[in-house]
């Protein structure tokens, strides 16, 4: 597993965060709240290394995100009230997006006095898990594609508040592109999409004319890609889109239920399963396209595909353009844990979680 490793930070005004709300506490875990202010009341200011690391091989996703979280979000509240900033009182090294990482290896290193960030940890643990979840499973599929292109679709499979975090986490994984333009902000793209059923059922459930009409207004600004299960006929209307909009078409787009055994598929009898976009399904389409001249036309498959069931199409060599997939690049665990590991220049952290050494950290300006 590699990722695309982003040596320049984002900047922290990219993320948009409620600084406010993350400097009192409204994110983070009552109890870190409660450490800083009894540690404030008390008068005790101890210096502190903290570690963040997980446990399993991954790729390192949300570090940015991360430091700008500690960037605007470290300090105090002066007696009046005003926000004292602390980040120029931290020491904090930190390696970079998409970089691998191994299991226990710490990604990010804070020192400092442990008032001013303890308030964080809830906000910053949460940002890596989220964005290196997203990382790792875009990763092992894109891995799994095999240089065909990943199109990532799990915008509707979540609360949209994650989309611009994951938009990017997507990115530097290696997904081609992502359905919505707040997926793909923080590097300046677009979002990215085929004709839908719901454009589709407002022609009145013709397909044909719902691409035209698609054609019409956004060719050549996107690549137009049809969906051609409407009908449970891929096969006749995959044909009769490629006929209607010729070289407009960029690619066709099999979505066929699980539960449904496409109309192409019918008369045959085999070994594999019918429904639902399977091999014998997509060979059908490709093969139909080709015989009535549209080698040209993609085609792009989507519903229930994960990175095991991309490996096992391209093992099998299935005439696949591009991947689009949703739910399961969401779904999983990847958690940090964070622990102080060094108070007052001395070792000090709970059994079995010592200062873990790595010289990969760079220092954060």
């Amino acid at each position: 597993m590699s990722g695309i490793v982003q040596p320049t930070r984002l900047d922290p005004a990219t993320f948009r965060l409620p600084v406010e709300r993350i400097r009192d506490g409204w994110y983070s875990d009552a109890y870190f709240v409660s450490t800083k202010q009894l540690l404030e009341a008390d008068g005790r200011h101890p210096q502190v290394l903290v570690q963040a690391f997980q446990k399993r091989d991954s790729l390192l996703g949300g570090i940015d995100e991360a430091i700008a979280i500690l960037k605007l979000g470290a300090g105090r509240r002066g007696d009046d009230g005003v926000w004292i900033p602390g980040w120029d009182q931290l020491e904090v090294r930190a390696l970079h997006e998409g970089e691998e990482i191994a299991p226990r290896e710490p990604v990010l290193e804070i020192a400092g006095d442990y008032t001013l960030f303890a308030h964080l940890e809830t906000v910053y643990l949460g940002t890596l898990a989220r964005r290196s979840l997203v990382m790792r499973n875009v990763r092992e599929v894109v891995e799994a594609a095999a240089g065909k292109q990943v199109l990532y679709f799990p915008a509707r499979h979540d609360h949209w508040l994650v989309q611009t975090g994951d938009g990017w986490a997507a990115h530097v994984a290696g997904a081609i592109g992502v359905s919505t333009d707040a997926q793909a902000s923080w590097w300046g793209g677009r979002g990215i999409g085929t004709v839908p059923h719901g454009l589709i059922a407002a022609y009145g459930g013709d397909t044909v004319t719902a691409a035209r009409k698609f054609a019409d207004r956004y060719h050549p600004e996107v690549n137009v890609t049809v969906l051609v299960d409407w009908e449970n006929d891929s096969v006749g209307t995959a044909l009769q889109v490629a006929d209607a909009l010729g070289e407009r078409l960029w690619g066709v787009r099999l979505d066929t239920g699980e539960q449904m055994v496409d109309r192409s598929l019918w008369g045959e009898l085999g070994d594999f399963k019918p429904t639902g976009v399977n091999v014998r399904l997509v060979e059908n389409v490709r093969a139909a396209l080709d015989a009535a001249g549209h080698e040209r036309v993609r085609i792009v498959v989507s519903g229930g595909f994960d990175a095991e069931r991309i490996g096992r199409f391209e093992a099998d060599g299935v005439p696949v353009d591009a991947y689009g997939v949703g739910s399961s690049l969401i779904r999983g665990e990847n958690d940090y844990t964070a622990d102080v590991v060094r108070v007052d220049g001395r070792p000090c952290a709970k059994a079995g979680r010592g200062e873990r050494p790595n010289a990969r950290l760079q220092r954060v300006e």
